[in-house]
């Protein structure tokens, strides 16, 4: 049976509206009154009406959080802090993930919207059109927006908070040339995102400031995952590549180029040395555990609460751009005495004939 209000209140000997402010923590109403109507609430099995409240007050008191991928080390983070932060002021949350699909990302923000959501938080699915419908039309219905990532042409009218990729990228590299590596090989991230194209900036903004011009043949298609970082390690091996270190995008792509080395008998980081980006879990558990970076994942779920909450009264805060030092494990070392690749093709090639 549900329990209505009415009756907590009767229950309590109290009028409808004192009830309903004491439930809702109003100041108007003694602490003693407050904790006789929840402790009775609870006794009675009383849950509000989300629903009627949202009728009266015109807010749902609901966030939608979009993100790219429900099992992202990185966005498992950041959704993590938004859900506490929303707790804590009273807010409930829906998160829904759009597989970096434009057309699902749509869908998704739709429906936040029928919901009537106080707030979306979104992670862009990035693609080169320099428009998107769905994001002007967010902007029209002027719903408090804080996009979880860089901001580019489609999306730019909104506030942001981003990890500063150029130039914690340029201290994974920096860190690289102070090992003594001249020769650093670069995965890059799937194309069309900006923070890929941050990132390979910083790597290459790091070598011209050390005096070495950036060579394309040491850059190579990686992606998002560890299968990929497993491709462009053989990639390397097969083109007897003479990089003595390797930097890749993420740490699952670097996860991936450390397993196809030490499984071809490459030793990390004696022939070569790995570096990854965003320390997630696996990173620091990795086969050889992996120099990266200390990517702001709860903290930036947590300055993305800070700046809703400007939203929400009216105000517009400035977008935030967080630092990511590197965090340095045993993968990385100095370079070795001899090209491990060319080396390993040469043996390879001798096989063979």
């Amino acid at each position: 049976m549900n329990v209505r209000l009415k009756e907590l209140a009767e229950r309590a000997g109290v009028s409808l509206m004192t009830a309903s402010r004491a439930l809702r923590d109003q100041k108007d109403v003694s602490a003693n009154t407050k904790a006789k109507i929840k402790l009775l609430a609870q006794e009675m099995g009383y849950v509000p009406d989300s629903g009627g409240r949202a009728l009266r007050t015109n807010s749902t008191n609901l966030f939608g959080i979009l993100v790219s991928s429900l099992t992202s080390p990185i966005f498992s983070r950041v959704v993590l802090a938004l859900e506490e932060r929303a707790h804590e002021m009273g807010y409930e949350v829906m998160v829904a993930q759009t597989l970096d699909k434009p057309e699902r990302e749509e869908t998704c923000i739709r429906r936040f919207l029928s919901r009537k959501v106080s707030g979306l938080f979104i992670v862009p699915a990035y693609r080169m059109a320099t428009e998107a419908r769905i994001y002007q039309e967010v902007l029209t219905r002027q719903v408090p927006t804080v996009v979880l990532g860089h901001t580019v042409p489609f999306c730019s009218g909104f506030v942001n908070v981003e990890t500063d990729d150029v130039l914690a990228s340029h201290a994974v590299t920096k860190h690289l040339l102070a090992l003594g590596h001249t020769r650093i090989a670069f995965l890059t991230g799937p194309s069309a995102t900006p923070w890929g194209e941050e990132r390979l900036e910083g790597y290459r903004r790091a070598l011209r400031e050390s005096g070495i011009e950036p060579d394309d043949r040491l850059v190579f298609q990686g992606g998002r995952f560890i299968e990929e970082g497993q491709k462009a390690a053989l990639q390397m091996i097969d083109e007897g590549c003479d990089a003595t270190a390797v930097q890749a995008v993420n740490d699952a792509t670097a996860v991936g180029c450390i397993d196809t080395f030490l499984n071809q008998g490459i030793k990390v980081p004696e022939d070569m040395s790995v570096a990854g980006f965003g320390n997630i879990l696996m990173s620091q558990y990795c086969r050889v555990p992996l120099t990266t970076t200390r990517q702001a994942k709860y903290r930036l779920g947590m300055a993305a609460m800070d700046s809703m909450q400007q939203l929400l009264q009216g105000n517009r805060p400035e977008s935030k751009r967080l630092p990511a030092p590197v965090v340095t494990r045993q993968s990385t070392g100095t370079p070795p005495a001899t090209v491990p690749l060319k080396r390993l093709k040469k043996a390879a090639t001798e096989t063979v004939i």
